[in-house]
């Protein structure tokens, strides 16, 4: 079982979110003895797998970049009862695998635990071809599929051994480059479906998920510079969602969305479908990546062009607030 705490927390940092799922995560899982198998598309040594195929080698695979092949391979060892694995970057194993990940994972309901790396803005240079901005969209529509965003790198862990033990199909995204921010520094209970207040307050509650938990958290420091109260949920499971949470936090003035992925169907779009059944309830501004392609460049500049940077989050927000006049003396 993992246990964060300030040592650890900067550990798994310095790796990563990808590093401290498969350099210490995963070995977690092994001591609970489940029959893991993990299969990559030739991705091991940016997931950080090395030390895990090195010490395995009878439960690593490498398919290649087949990433198609890879979810085939996959359910085929999850009907002969393994626990499988599967990582490769997010971008092609959401779009270039999206009919095997619906008939194996969805269709077959094959309990594959899919791994996306370098999700969001993470592969910078890279450009476009590896920006996985609609990862989440797309995995949403897949009946059965389990969506997990982790906030910081400690989290990432405990996802995964939190999906081994669902054995059910899961996709979990992994956002944020290595020195990963810290959310947690001490221990918590992590509980796929279960939000996570990291942060109280009562006029705007912002919620986030993956590498926007830390950076929501901060603008709302800024914000409550202005004397408005704000509440920060991190929304670690995107699917399904927390409906609980959400009905929790409807005395908010506003609700505020925030994901490195597309504004169209990602977390926002989940809070907009579920609040939309529900009377008078708070209006919601939905924060991301807007409709529109970005110019590769590092990765704080693909951030800035999307205003997901603090001080521009809580630029929007205040925008938001103060025009919809919740308080007059702001």
């Amino acid at each position: 079982m993992i246990e964060i705490n300030k040592l650890n927390a900067r550990i798994y940092s310095k790796l990563g979110q990808s590093g401290a799922t498969f350099g210490l995560g995963i070995f977690d899982v092994l001591d609970e003895d489940f029959d893991i198998v993990v299969l990559s598309s030739d991705m091991s040594r940016a997931a950080g797998l090395d030390r895990f195929k090195t010490q395995y080698p009878e439960r690593f695979f490498n398919v290649g970049i087949a990433e198609q092949n890879m979810i085939g391979v996959a359910s085929g060892l999850s009907s002969e009862g393994k626990n499988v694995i599967v990582t490769a970057q997010a971008a092609f194993l959401s779009m270039r695998s999206c009919e095997q990940m619906r008939q194996y994972l969805g269709y077959m309901k094959s309990s594959v635990i899919a791994v996306g790396l370098g999700a969001g803005f993470a592969l910078t240079y890279f450009g476009n071809t590896h920006y996985a901005i609609e990862d989440v969209s797309i995995m949403r529509s897949i009946p059965g599929m389990t969506i997990l965003s982790p906030s910081d790198a400690g989290q990432a862990a405990k996802a995964l051994v939190a999906a081994v033990n669902l054995k059910k199909p899961v996709y979990i995204r992994l956002t944020s480059t290595m020195n990963c921010p810290i959310v947690y520094n001490e221990d918590y209970s992590f509980i796929i479906g279960k939000s996570i207040k990291v942060k109280d307050g009562k006029d705007i509650t912002i919620f986030a998920t993956g590498s926007m938990v830390y950076y929501s958290i901060k603008a709302a420091e800024i914000i409550e510079n202005e004397g408005i109260s704000v509440r920060v949920i991190d929304m670690h499971t995107i699917k399904p969602i927390d409906e609980e949470m959400v009905t929790n936090c409807l005395d908010s003035n506003m609700f505020v969305s925030i994901e490195e992925h597309s504004i169209i169907g990602g977390i926002g779009s989940a809070i907009s479908e579920y609040i939309s059944d529900i009377k008078n309830s708070p209006t919601l501004l939905r924060l991301g990546v807007m409709d529109t392609f970005s110019h590769p460049g590092e990765y704080l500049y693909l951030l800035e062009q999307h205003r997901l940077q603090p001080q521009l989050i809580s630029e929007d927000i205040l925008k938001k607030y103060k025009k919809a006049n919740f308080n007059a003396n702001i």
